[in-house]
């Protein structure tokens, strides 16, 4: 039986006992129903797994106790930032489930001119929630032991505006294709347009921020596709993949 691995938002020591917080607890009490004995893998987000038993299980709460943390997590080879154009639901999903499956360090959701959903209030910070769960729950699923960090909604003139080293923007009429690039001397920032895209007043001003416009092949991807296929090839030239 696959022993269950789960996320513990608070540091986390060897020989310690702790209790767990509220969203992995109910999972493992109440989903998995697991009792006093079983055995779960926990981290922190700080690069170490660390074997557990549970000591309580029950609708109060779950209690465990940490053995000695494993090895730490390698630094990234290379660095990856996404940011990316929200789109609907599922779209959204599925390219921040992938993207963090395929290794990128840090993600930032965008607003852009052509973004379909808008955020704001309660509603924006209920879908922040929902993203970081995403984010955590594919690094549960990858046994990735660092977390990428996810930044709160920008809009994409004042993300422009702060810099970013390694700056790429998808783009089917770009003279080079990414493969053609030479290595990043940095980490690589990748720039993806939601639904319709990014629109030609945005691909200038990323243009003009230093971002380079690169295409992939012939095919116009869709927004949870165009990333998923960037970072893979990335991670292959440059990364990590196939290791």
């Amino acid at each position: 039986m696959r022993i269950p691995r789960v996320h513990a938002d608070q540091p986390l020591s060897a020989g310690a006992d702790c209790t767990l917080p509220s969203g992995p607890a109910r999972h493992l009490a109440q989903v998995l129903r697991l009792g006093p004995g079983a055995e779960v893998v926990l981290f922190d987000g700080s690069g170490h797994d660390f074997p557990a038993t549970i000591t309580h299980s029950g609708r109060d709460g779950v209690e465990v106790r940490l053995g000695a943390p494993g090895p730490v997590e390698p630094a990234p080879r290379l660095e990856i930032h996404l940011a990316l154009g929200v789109s609907k639901g599922e779209r959204m999903d599925f390219a921040l489930q992938k993207a963090v499956e395929l290794g990128v360090t840090r993600i930032t959701p965008l607003c852009t001119e052509r973004s379909v959903v808008r955020l704001d209030g309660a509603r924006l910070a209920r879908r922040l929630d929902h993203w970081r769960g995403v984010v955590v729950s594919a690094c549960e699923q990858s046994g990735r032991r660092r977390l990428p960090r996810l930044d709160d909604l920008q809009a994409l003139p004042d993300w422009l505006a702060a810099g970013w080293p390694g700056g790429l923007i998808l783009d089917p009429r770009a003279e080079r294709a990414l493969t053609a690039l030479a290595p990043p001397e940095t980490g690589v920032t990748l720039l993806i347009g939601p639904e319709g895209g990014l629109s030609e007043r945005e691909i200038a001003q990323a243009r003009a921020q230093g971002f380079s416009g690169v295409r992939l092949g012939p095919r116009i991807l869709r927004t949870e596709t165009a990333p998923l296929a960037a970072i893979a090839l990335i991670q292959g030239l440059w990364g990590d993949l196939g290791d």
